[in-house]
């Protein structure tokens, strides 16, 4: 090719899958390396503070123009473009549209698709399918902090909100604690917790025990892992509650969704968060209580420190323990709290591991930019 050709590749999702998008003890590698250069300040994301989660299109509730969508569950699209360092070098974004009015018709709520472009020239290296992409990425944040704060000896999970999210949840767990051989599982339909029950099944034969229960408090109590994903209406009343007695000594509490819980229990707990400066910029544009708008646990710990009902040392960071610079867990029966968000720099991390897998595979199609531009 000349000097100013670029080709790119597409992955769809197959080749994504032959590419190693499903590779989730890979992934759980990714996101501990991303996390660390996200402490380190190594990364750029949107907005001038660096920290934006992404640009979304809001739809109106009323239109006087015929065709434009209006306002609905999950009716957005939206773009989030991000920079990562270390060892990853690249710039990306994902781009989605989403619409619960979807499921319907046999398709995903969310539809994404995820470009990786060169940092210096800002020239595509690939155009990917990415809603196993996102998922995956999503599910290791969690498999992260289990490797880190969860009890070696780990043995049972608790699983409240059997959605997609906690499915790729469950497999990180599984891949850094292999002990794990006992599921309890809380859901709103029956529907999808038997869905869930029979993919685990499938997925982990070594599993011996699959259990419903039918309250939050029956997936919590005698767990050594608790992974709770479960949307709500904003207002803390409307959050999934937890309260300090349903909770054994030494329980990891995964949040990836809304929260609340009994103030003694927020007192014996520690509390990392994936990113901690991720929720402070959330934090910062919402007036008022953050997590009365925004339920993950990571802005009521901003609400906390803010108002001094915490230290700021009390609200932990995950790339602190990851690097040493805090220590992990200190007993057997140190109980954790771990805020779950997400983040573009996480798609940039995993696409990134994925293409460069793809290029070494001969995966993919290569397609042309130009030969030359028409203009330049």
């Amino acid at each position: 090719m000349s000097d100013t050709a670029i080709e790119f590749i597409y992955l769809s999702e197959p080749d994504m899958i032959r590419a190693g998008v499903t590779n989730m003890a890979e992934c759980v590698d990714t996101m501990s390396e991303m996390l660390v250069d996200f402490k380190r300040g190594d990364y750029r994301m949107a907005g001038v503070e660096n920290d934006l989660h992404g640009a979304q299109i809001y739809f109106p509730k009323e239109s006087p123009f015929a065709g434009m969508p209006l306002d609905g569950p999950d009716r957005r699209f939206m773009a989030m473009p991000a920079y990562l360092g270390g060892s990853f070098q690249m710039a990306g974004c994902k781009w989605y549209g989403s619409n619960v009015e979807n499921r319907k018709r046999g398709l995903p709520r969310s539809i994404l698709m995820f470009t990786l472009n060169d940092k210096d020239t800002g020239a595509p290296l690939a155009h990917m399918s990415a809603n196993l992409l996102s998922a995956y990425r999503t599910g290791a944040i969690p498999g992260v902090g289990a490797r880190h704060l969860a009890r070696e000896d780990a043995r049972v999970v608790g699983i409240a909100g059997p959605g997609p999210m906690n499915r790729t949840s469950l497999e990180a767990l599984i891949a850094v604690r292999p002990g794990i051989d006992t599921i309890k599982v809380f859901g709103r339909s029956q529907g999808s917790i038997d869905a869930f029950a029979a993919w685990a099944q499938e997925k982990f034969p070594q599993l011996t025990s699959i259990e419903q229960v039918g309250s939050l408090q029956g997936a919590v109590e005698g767990c050594d892992i608790v992974s709770i994903a479960i949307p709500s209406p904003s207002g803390s009343e409307n959050y999934p509650y937890v309260a300090d007695e349903w909770v054994k000594p030494g329980a990891l509490i995964l949040c990836s969704a809304h929260l609340a819980l009994e103030e003694s229990l927020i007192r014996r707990a520690r509390h990392v968060a994936d990113a901690r400066g991720i929720y402070q910029a959330w934090a910062s544009e919402i007036p008022g209580l953050a997590h009365e708008t925004v339920g993950i646990w990571g802005m009521h710990l901003v609400d906390r420190v803010r108002d001094g009902r915490m230290t700021p040392e009390q609200f932990e960071d995950l790339g602190e323990i990851i690097e040493g610079d805090t220590p992990g867990r200190r007993s057997d029966d140190e109980v954790f709290v771990y805020s779950v968000g997400g983040m573009p720099v996480e798609d940039v991390a995993w696409a990134t591991k994925v293409y460069r897998n793809a290029v070494r595979d001969g995966i993919g199609q290569k397609l042309k930019l130009w030969d030359a531009p028409a203009l330049a």
